[in-house]
């Protein structure tokens, strides 16, 4: 696995990060960590690594785009001095667009997008170990619905932006993709966005498996 002993990750992003987090910054002992694929991130490397300490941290705010997220990320994930970054943003970029049309300055162009993750790229790597870049996803299998077609133009920008700056890339909406082939979306959620319990613990596989993070693995000694 690519942690090591007390290294720090912060988890950046909107509702599906958050899931009932602390805010602004969320961490440590009762439900501080929140109830989506951070915390199960975490109960997994505390289950399977007992002998390392990494300190997870969730930065996750509901209803962020990647504008909001750039506006507080000194304060929010910088500040932190994480030895990863992990970033999960763009679903509220692409959704107002859809929920509320007439309102344009409250989505994000993928113009914008681009440039606003290419900043938070950039300031995390100045920083940190290294930077671990997720998708926004839409939880639709039929990819001409005008949503997921749209959601795939921001996906495409992390695959591109992983490869240019050598981030950890993981793909989240491949994933769901892949699951859908299998069991309806509304399994996970009804409104194909938030992730009950089986969609965060979907996430936070895919990531782990990003990760290196081995589930035989055994403490030595």
């Amino acid at each position: 696995m690519i942690f090591e002993n007390y290294d720090r990750v912060v988890f950046a992003g909107d509702s599906v990060t958050d899931m009932g987090s602390a805010l602004p910054v969320g961490e440590g002992l009762s439900d501080n960590m929140g109830r989506g694929f951070p915390r199960v991130i975490e109960n997994m490397v505390y289950a399977v690594y007992p002998e390392l300490n990494i300190r997870f941290t969730n930065s996750g705010i509901s209803g962020n785009t990647s504008k909001d997220l750039l506006e507080r990320y000194q304060r929010d994930v910088l500040d932190l001095h994480p030895q990863w970054v992990s970033i999960c943003i763009g679903i509220n970029d692409v959704w107002r667009q859809f929920d509320t049309p007439a309102m344009l300055d409250y989505a994000v162009s993928p113009e914008d997008y681009e440039r606003n993750l290419r900043k938070m790229i950039e300031s995390a790597k100045a920083i940190a170990k290294g930077v671990i870049l997720t998708t926004p996803y839409y939880m639709e299998p039929n990819r001409a619905d005008f949503m997921r077609a749209r959601m795939q133009e921001y996906v495409d920008i992390c695959a591109r932006l992983a490869a240019e700056y050598g981030c950890i890339f993981v793909d989240f909406q491949a994933m769901y993709d892949r699951y859908f082939a299998y069991k309806h979306s509304a399994l996970i959620a009804w409104d194909r966005v938030h992730p009950n319990q089986i969609g965060a613990t979907l996430m936070a596989k895919e990531w782990l498996a990003k990760c290196g993070f081995d589930y035989d693995h055994t403490p030595e000694g």
